[in-house]
């Protein structure tokens, strides 16, 4: 294979393990994508220089200039929602999360209060970006993510603005490899993975939209790299998202053993058709996430044996009502159809934070990631939840799926058992999310009114390790495989085992085949992910047996940090 080669596999049980001889000068940053891409470095094209222009516009031509800014912002935003329309899953929400925000009214109001004091529509558009990233930085958390998008759409509407070609990753010539600084979501969702094979960016962390929106689509992928504006475009590189490498110029023949190592991984994953357990035949469920009833369908095309996790809130985000019960029954219906005589995991509202709602909620909140969020609303507001109640209720009664419903960010014991009594006078059967630290160290007590606990691995480890999902000097921080972070889950399954009652993972590190061994070997009796990672887990799950994942399990509690952690794993797995 010559020096810009390509090739890309989704890489296993010992994606942290070096192959011999592959040089030891690598840039590291944090594995989020399991898989292994070989190719020349893209980068992203140029954003427009945003023109430096006075308040000077005379005050005749200023409706036209306002006018001229709408213009703009509606082809962006349409622009963004037919990308949405052509994508699916993760990134067709991403998609149409940034049109949303294109066409916000008070980043509008914004720019054109600036156009009528005189400034131009480039300039009024930067400013009013500007004042909003500002107030969404201080705020910090997951509102934080939304700088990026912000940008991303300023950029968008400049662009347009000017005349110029619309900013974002040029189509490349041969399959290569993106390096970037960080990506905004409206490009990583339209990525295609036959010519992009690996992402290694500066910014971001394991649970970004990025490596959210990689993971659907399986591209290997690592963040908080350091030093990539030092690799040129055309460099060959070869990225393992299995242990956070990128290595530079890698010798060809060393870089073209590790594709064919992962190729025959590929092999074996695309074989593998469930359900999903150990080689000596335990039960792992293995699930699929969804958020609607075109990505249940998708998903069910997959071997998921059912779904983990059904977020529910896109039937709610970007309404100015709450809708009402028929209609919510009528969406859920779709994903339970999509998923019949299967089992469904149904999670109720999950809004505030990042995810804010038009009709309920606080509007400004000092740290929203702390506040009112998950089912700290339906505690202000019960009569969202009571009718989002009923609508499942109905949709369950026309299906023949098996339907479980959770709430999410669940923090004392009260509020779980008034879920579970809500749940159960309407005859489902009740479990909670298990996301904020309280609620995994009084699991046991939990699961004396619940049947079930589902780990929301990205919110718990954010907390557990008080460190920003989506702040690159964090990422570290936020690695699933924090020793913290795993005793909390292996406590939490012990709990489960103890009372005879699942415990899944719902979270992105279900989808790290590695560490899906090493839940099992917890105790962990399900795990749900993207539809893209469920072959990849369910394969590496196949290949060892119990015994060896609870010594990889033990061995990953007894490491220091999440680098060791991996290492033992590993060394035991392909032992």
């Amino acid at each position: 294979m010559s020096g810009t080669g390509v090739g890309s596999v989704p890489s296993q049980v010992g994606g942290g393990v070096d192959a011999p001889g592959m040089p030891a000068a690598a840039l590291v940053g944090t594995p989020v994508v399991p898989g292994v891409g070989y190719g020349p470095v893209i980068r992203p094209g140029a954003r427009p220089a945003i023109p430096v222009r006075g308040a000077d516009l005379p005050e005749a031509d200023r409706l036209a200039e306002k006018q001229r800014f709408l213009r703009a912002v509606e082809v962006v935003s349409a622009r963004l929602l037919a990308r949405a329309d052509a994508a699916a899953g993760a990134g067709a929400e991403v998609l149409r999360a940034t049109a949303t925000l294109a066409t916000d009214r008070g980043w509008l109001g914004a720019a054109g209060t600036l156009v009528d004091a005189g400034a131009g529509a480039e300039a009024a558009a930067a400013a009013a970006t500007e004042q909003f990233a500002a107030v969404f930085t201080k705020l910090g958390g997951l509102m934080a993510e939304r700088v990026t998008d912000l940008l991303d759409v300023r950029d968008r509407v400049v662009a347009e603005l000017l005349g110029a070609p619309e900013p974002g990753i040029p189509t490349p010539a041969v399959p290569s490899i993106l390096l970037a600084r960080d990506l905004a979501p409206a490009d990583t969702a339209i990525l295609d993975p036959t010519l992009v094979l690996g992402i290694a960016t500066t910014l971001g962390g394991p649970t970004s939209h990025t490596a959210i929106i990689a993971r659907q689509l399986g591209i290997a992928c690592v963040v908080g790299v350091a030093a990539l504006d030092e690799v040129g475009v055309g460099t060959p590189v070869l990225v393992d998202g299995g242990n956070g490498r990128v290595t530079i110029e890698p010798a060809p023949d060393q870089a073209a053993a590790e594709v064919a190592r992962a190729a025959e991984v590929r092999r074996r994953t695309e074989s593998w058709t469930g359900p999903g357990r150990t080689r000596d035949g335990h039960p792992v469920a293995v699930l699929a996430n969804v958020q609607d009833g075109a990505g249940a369908r998708s998903a069910a095309a997959s071997a998921a044996e059912g779904v983990g996790l059904f977020r529910t809130e896109l039937a709610f985000l970007d309404r100015d009502t709450e809708p009402a019960v028929e209609d919510q029954a009528a969406i859920y219906r779709e994903v339970l159809d999509a998923f019949a005589g299967c089992k469904v995991v149904i999670r109720t509202l999950d809004a505030g934070s990042d995810k804010p709602l038009k009709f309920a909620g606080p509007t400004d909140e000092p740290n929203p990631a702390l506040g009112v969020r998950g089912y700290r609303i339906a505690a202000e507001n019960p009569g969202i939840l009571d009718r989002q109640l009923d609508a499942i209720a109905v949709a369950a009664r026309q299906c023949t799926a098996s339907v479980l419903v959770m709430a999410p960010m669940i923090a004392t014991v009260a509020e779980a058992a008034e879920f579970a009594a809500a749940v159960r006078d309407r005859d489902l059967v009740p479990g909670v999310m298990v996301e904020v630290p309280a609620a995994a160290l009084l699991a046991d007590r939990m699961l004396e009114h619940v049947d079930f606990l589902s780990l929301g691995t990205n919110d718990l480890t954010q907390y557990t390790m008080a460190a920003d999902r989506l702040s690159a000097p964090l990422a570290a921080l936020s690695d699933p495989w924090q020793p913290a972070v795993l005793a909390l889950v292996a406590r939490t399954a012990a709990d489960g085992a103890r009372v005879g009652k699942p415990v899944g993972v719902c979270g992105e590190a279900a989808a790290d085949p590695l560490l899906a061994c090493v839940l099992a070997g917890f105790g962990i009796t399900s795990l749900s992910m993207a539809a893209s990672a469920v072959a990849a887990t369910g394969s590496a799950l196949s290949e060892v047996d119990l015994a060896r994942c609870r010594d990889a399990a033990e061995a990953a509690l007894g490491a220091t940090d999440p680098q060791s952690a991996r290492a033992r794993a590993t060394e035991i797995l392909r032992g």
